[in-house]
């Protein structure tokens, strides 16, 4: 069986406890978990946070009921996503993703709100400061938005003849004029050309590496917006066909078949997203528990698509990074 069939089914097996849950009549309290992505491609996520409240005494199904709601990539829906979860008075609501996050405090400044993303969520204006976040929301954050110049030094170390570099981003994103910024600032002090390529759906994915290529831009980073992250298989696929090295944020994505990542352990921010919904449910305030950070960054190469995309991986890079597949 090919890998991605593989996955395929065991996305679908990942869903079924998940859908017979939802039918269920509650078990405990109500947590409301809402994200602007879809489910596919975010099993091992889910699997982490139901892990993280399992580590405070929570099991799914059994003691607690969590009810899960997906965006699908349209942002516009969340606020009323969020909304049903305050009309039916959910004990706590977790999100991924700071549009989630940002629709949910707007809805309601009673419910706890755990968060789990990849920005930074006090420049989101979700909490007052890391230490102490204030109000009634806290939650745990991977800064994957948050080292893009890293990022970009590693790819122009792997590729250091090109000139120009393209910057996938989706302009629906709470984060795209930081993400923005933190590129151009990176691109100028390595001397290279940035452009900027948006996308909003699958179909804009396809047009944006099509426009990638006219203007002539010989390698990619992609942001970490959730529509990126679920839609891996296509963007690593698009890389091949175009001949073009990608740097993206995570490593499920280099596992599909993209060239690098730099970020944080991404399901371990939800195992602790998890544990403080289950350490709330308890009774402790979010306003007591800071913002849990990452304190390990990992460098994954994919040298499979390195070979087919015709490019030598020092071994000094090779000995960088944290797991080389091959």
């Amino acid at each position: 069986m090919r890998r991605r069939e593989f996955i395929t089914l065991f996305g679908g097996a990942a869903a079924w406890p998940l859908a017979a849950r939802a039918q269920q009549p509650a078990a405990g309290p109500v947590v409301g978990f809402m994200h602007g992505g879809s489910q596919q491609g975010l099993e091992d996520e889910i699997v982490a946070f139901e892990q993280g409240l399992r580590e405070t005494g929570y099991v799914p199904g059994k003691n607690v009921t969590v009810e899960y709601r997906w965006a699908e990539g349209q942002y516009d829906r969340l606020p009323e996503l969020a909304a049903n979860f305050v009309r039916r008075q959910v004990a706590v609501i977790a999100t991924g993703t700071p549009v989630a996050a940002l629709a949910t405090k707007e809805a309601t400044k009673s419910i706890p709100i755990v968060f789990a993303l990849g920005s930074d969520p006090v420049k989101d204006g979700l909490v007052a400061s890391l230490n102490r976040p204030g109000g009634n929301i806290t939650g745990a954050t991977f800064f994957n938005n948050l080292l893009v110049a890293k990022r970009m030094e590693l790819l122009h170390q792997l590729v250091p003849n090109a000139k120009i570099v393209g910057v996938l981003l989706n302009p629906k994103n709470a984060n795209v004029e930081l993400e923005t910024k933190d590129s151009q600032t990176a691109a100028r002090a390595l001397g290279l050309e940035l452009v900027l390529l948006r996308a909003t759906d699958e179909p804009g994915i396809d047009k944006a590496f099509a426009s990638l290529v006219e203007q002539r831009a010989a390698v990619l980073l992609v942001s970490g917006d959730v529509l990126f992250t679920t839609r891996r298989e296509q963007i690593a696929d698009l890389a091949l066909r175009y001949a073009v090295p990608t740097s993206v944020t995570g490593r499920g994505q280099v596992l599909a078949g993209g060239l690098m990542s730099y970020g944080a352990n991404r399901t371990d921010t939800y195992r602790q997203t998890g544990n403080y919904v289950g350490r709330i449910l308890k009774g402790e305030k979010p306003s007591d528990l800071p913002v849990q950070q990452p304190t390990k960054f990992e460098f994954v190469i994919n040298m499979k698509t390195a070979k087919t995309l015709g490019l030598t991986v020092p071994n000094s890079m090779q000995l960088l990074a944290d797991e080389v597949i091959e």
